[in-house]
């Protein structure tokens, strides 16, 4: 989140050639900040595909509020700052499929986004975060999105980069992935170029309703744990010259009839010439109810202009979970393609394809391809 709120707040090339637009709104917020600590950003985000085969529905769009930011309460003028974590969203939907559910509906076994759904209202976090270590550590306690912290690199965010499920967080190999859960996270350097982050959730988290969160965590205690191990070459290049191995394990899960299961992920990322950001990343499961029993993708994505263009290519290699799915699927490919453009300082357009082949569930169709539209507008 962090990342998101620098990014809205820096003056970004444009495809447009406008001048900077809100300054009052900008020099207010900056106010703000220095005063009382706050910094906090307004979006909204819509995406929309059309697919050139169907088992039902062909289109699929859904639209999402997002209001986001950090209160700096304890320390802020030191390293060990303790802050106010919060995001509220409102995701809606403009069709009877929204896009988190229309993979199924093209016959995939996977999401081909993950996170615009028709959930309505969510907060995805409510945690107090705690540095600690003269900042060189951190700890979140309370509803947080594990997505964050697990096996991240610079083109896993749904809402800029990639958007199918296989090019972001886990794969599709890590059963659960809460993205707004009650638990608990504390990550570090342990050198200047090794860290490691270890974190527990509820694996029945439901961020539509906080207060049921109390109760599965605490009742049923039905939780999925990870921990990670990674090497960067910076504190400060974390996300873009990264390596790492990831291990997680969730607990058989009684109301959602779910096994327990285990599994491993590795992604190895690093910028080239300041321009390319080549990335190899794949996992691996052992049931849990994962989507995936292997996946494994690569791909690029490159800037011609940082800040304000971004051109995405991935390639996926995937086998459904046997265990989840109760049958043995046949493999399917995925690649993705996309290009964002920064069409003002405000808003971004991304226009997207995904290619699959071999969509598991359609038995008529050996290939399917969705064409998608992406919009952005933060302030």
């Amino acid at each position: 989140m962090e990342n998101e709120l620098v990014d809205n707040a820096t003056d970004k090339p444009d495809v447009a050639g406008t001048e900077p637009t809100g300054k009052r709104w900008d020099e207010w917020k900056t106010r703000l900040k220095k005063r009382a600590g706050l910094d906090f950003s307004l979006e909204y985000d819509a995406l929309g595909y059309v697919a050139s085969q169907s088992l039902d529905d062909d289109t699929s769009a859904s639209g999402a509020f997002r209001a986001y930011g950090i209160w700096d309460l304890v320390g802020r003028h030191g390293a060990n700052t303790g802050s106010l974590i919060f995001k509220v969203e409102n995701r809606h939907g403009y069709t009877d499929i929204p896009p988190t559910e229309f993979g199924f509906e093209v016959g995939y076994v996977g999401l081909v986004s993950s996170v615009f759904s028709d959930q309505s209202w969510r907060a995805t976090h409510l945690f107090w975060q705690q540095r600690f270590a003269r900042g060189r550590g951190v700890s979140y306690f309370g509803y947080l999105d594990i997505t964050d912290y697990v096996d991240v690199y610079a083109l896993a965010s749904p809402w800029t980069g990639f958007s199918n499920l296989v090019f972001q967080t886990g794969a599709g190999a890590i059963a659960g992935l809460p993205d707004g859960a009650l638990g608990a996270m504390v990550g570090g350097f342990l050198t200047d170029q090794i860290y490691a982050v270890g974190g527990i959730a509820d694996a029945n988290g439901d961020a539509t309703d906080l207060g049921g969160g109390f109760d599965t965590f605490f009742s049923d205690f039905e939780t999925i744990k990870t921990l990670e191990i990674g090497r960067t070459s910076a504190k400060e290049q974390l996300f873009i010259d990264n390596a790492h191995v990831t291990l997680w394990q969730i607990d058989e899960r009684d109301e959602a009839g779910t096994p327990d299961g285990w599994g491993i992920n590795a992604s190895l990322t690093r910028k080239v010439d300041n321009h390319w950001l080549p990335f190899i990343r794949g996992g691996w499961a052992e049931d849990g109810a994962s989507f995936y029993q292997a996946s494994f993708s690569l791909g690029f994505g490159y800037a011609s202009i940082p800040g304000r263009d971004l051109l995405g290519l991935g390639l996926n290699w995937s086998r459904p979970n046997r265990d989840t799915f109760k049958a043995k699927l046949d493999d399917q490919y995925t690649m993705e393609i996309f290009q964002r453009w920064q069409v003002t300082e405000r808003v971004q357009v991304t226009p997207s394809i995904q290619l699959i082949q071999n969509p598991t569930l359609n038995t008529t169709e050996d290939f399917t391809a969705l064409f998608g539209l992406r919009a952005r507008v933060a302030y």
